[in-house]
């Protein structure tokens, strides 16, 4: 299997990515913040397709666009709570929309499978660098800004009476799952973000309450799922996100099986 320089390409972007979306996802979780994963995955593919239109590289647009939604649902606080509808109707125009650009250049309908479901298995060297690009600048901010994240996610009230701004909080975490959202979405496509993002921090919130212990259980499965699901496409010649997609779900189950024998 790694006789082949797509395979090995394919592991460090899936390892990069798993790590980085394992680690994120979990804060994501945690503050009860799932659909924003999934609405800055829709707003990307808008980036993507818009970015393809005018002859730019589909992944700086995804970034782009991912960014500048991450930054203003951030910006917007509290009162992104209970906007479920009106985001949905927002994410159902962006997919729309992105559709709209592929009309114009049917010859990329390739590259829209692509975006919409992911293909680890086209890294290349540059999309790689990136991606690491990606990974440190997203791990590295949450590292500085853990103690305030963690603080202003669990006790808001007094985080706020401690001097701890939330909306900047939430604008730079926002940002942070916005540009790993658009990492995310090179492995397992716009429509599987939940995949890498959501299940494995899941699983590992059913499986401990200790914060350092659940984001690193977090990573641990993310990263064996991106491999697992790799590997399991190789040999069956199935699509890589299905494995992922199927892998995360069979994880979740066994931790809400462990979680409530432990109840």
């Amino acid at each position: 299997m790694f006789e082949y320089d797509f395979m090995i390409n394919a592991f460090a972007a899936a390892g990069i990515v798993a790590l980085m979306s394992g680690v994120v996802g979990f804060f994501l979780v945690m503050r009860e913040q799932t659909f924003a994963g999934h609405a800055l995955s829709h707003v990307g593919f808008t980036g993507a397709t818009g970015a393809v239109l005018i002859g730019v590289s589909p992944l700086w647009g995804l970034i782009g666009f991912t960014l500048a939604a991450g930054v203003s649902m951030g910006l917007l606080g509290g009162k992104l709570a209970g906007r479920d509808v009106a985001i949905g109707v927002v994410l159902s125009l962006s997919l729309g929309t992105g559709l709209l650009f592929l009309h114009f250049f049917t010859a990329y309908a390739t590259q829209a499978t692509a975006l919409l479901f992911g293909n680890v298995l086209g890294v290349d060297h540059d999309t790689l660098a990136i991606l690491l690009g990606l990974g440190v600048v997203c791990l590295s901010a949450i590292a500085l800004m853990l103690r305030p994240l963690v603080f202003a996610t669990l006790q808001p009230e007094l985080a706020e009476a401690k001097g701890i701004s939330l909306r900047f909080v939430s604008v730079i975490f926002l940002a942070v799952v916005a540009l790993a959202t658009a990492a995310c979405a090179q492995i397992v496509g716009v429509l599987l973000v939940f995949t890498l993002m959501v299940g494995p921090a899941a699983a590992a919130q059913n499986l401990t309450t200790r914060l350092g212990r659940g984001v690193a259980i977090a990573a641990v499965l993310a990263l064996l799922q991106a491999w697992g699901g790799l590997t399991l496409a190789y040999y069956t010649n199935w699509p890589t996100s299905f494995w992922i997609t199927a892998l995360s779900a069979v994880v979740y189950g066994a931790s809400i099986v462990v979680h409530r024998r432990r109840a």
